[in-house]
């Protein structure tokens, strides 16, 4: 007589044991097995869920995808994941219950498995896993990433671009107004007699006017392409493709009204007593990477010696004659 040999484990127990949900459905989408895990997370008891269609088993519906999913493995017997990155929140589950606040749902990521039952019916096993950890630190890796990049790219005093951005810019704007025979305008910008005002009001101050300037020359942009960037201390420069030469002076010149126009005072600053700008700008099509800004900070040191609070703007071409002047 053989020896009957007890199972070790009842099967309802492990499914309930697991961290994770798990759900079967029959060839009518009816519920035949429905564990503790999707219980606790959906709020419904499994006498509730039992025998019932389960898309009518949740008070809330379901997503349409997941509805979808599930039809095409009944009828094709092919196994669905709908992950995370495409299907954040498919079923009405949530982490959190009877708080005062409404609780988000939880990212899911669901695996859709054809089986046969014992009595040979066409259902289907649903797993539920909980990705809302791996989202959320997801999200935290994107964000620290995104504040990695503003901080390579930002200077952190103006919060307008740094050098280093400026650099990679610029050399990407110069092939392009290369490559596409189109002008390119650069702006060289600094503030008169900085060193002056540096000593008489202290360096906190001196931060300030530089905030304040960088703020002034970048609310005259409004095109995508442009920018404004901190070149140095408190030295500045811009960068506008498509300007002609007409433009790009009466550009300089709203530059230098925009600063103007703050009235900070400044007591060592001859003969206005305020903070001014001495504007430098060249517009052309480069022949090289570095002609367009060299020749921009020329007509600067120029602004500077006709007695600062000065625009000279000056097309590519005729900069060499107009500096033999």
């Amino acid at each position: 007589m053989s020896e009957i040999t007890a199972k070790p484990f009842d099967m309802n127990d492990i499914f309930n044991t697991l961290n994770l949900g798990v759900c079967v459905v029959n060839a009518n989408g009816k519920v035949l097995l429905w564990n503790d895990w999707i219980a606790k997370h959906s709020h419904i008891k499994e006498a509730d869920a039992l025998n019932r269609p389960l898309d009518q088993v949740f008070p809330e519906p379901v997503s349409p995808a997941f509805l979808s999913a599930l039809k095409n493995t009944l009828t094709y017997r092919l196994p669905v994941v709908l992950s995370t990155a495409l299907h954040r929140t498919p079923l009405p589950l949530y982490n959190v219950f009877g708080t005062d606040q409404q609780p988000d749902r939880m990212y899911q990521s669901i695996t859709i498995t054809p089986i046969q039952s014992q009595l040979d019916e066409s259902c289907c096993l649903i797993q539920v896993t909980d990705s809302s950890t791996s989202i959320k630190r997801e999200k935290m890796l994107r964000s620290h990433s995104e504040i990695l990049k503003k901080e390579a790219t930002t200077d952190g005093l103006t919060d307008i671009c740094n050098r280093r951005f400026f650099d990679a810019h610029y050399e990407m704007t110069v092939a392009d107004a290369k490559r596409q025979k189109h002008p390119l305008s650069i702006f060289m910008v600094d503030i008169d007699f900085f060193k002056s005002y540096n000593d008489y009001y202290g360096h906190i101050a001196g931060d300030d006017v530089i905030k304040q300037v960088a703020a002034a020359l970048k609310s005259q942009l409004s095109r995508a392409t442009d920018i404004v960037a901190r070149y140095g201390g408190e030295e500045f420069v811009l960068v506008m493709p498509h300007l002609p030469q007409e433009i790009a002076c009466q550009f300089a010149e709203k530059l230098r009204s925009a600063v103007f126009n703050l009235a900070i005072p400044h007591i060592k600053s001859q003969p206005l007593k305020q903070v001014t700008i001495s504007v430098g700008a060249c517009t052309g099509i480069p022949e090289n990477d570095d002609n367009l800004l060299n020749k921009a900070d020329t007509a600067l040191y120029q602004a500077k010696l006709k007695g600062r609070n000065q625009c000279i703007s000056l097309p590519l071409c005729e900069t060499e004659e107009y500096l033999e002047q």
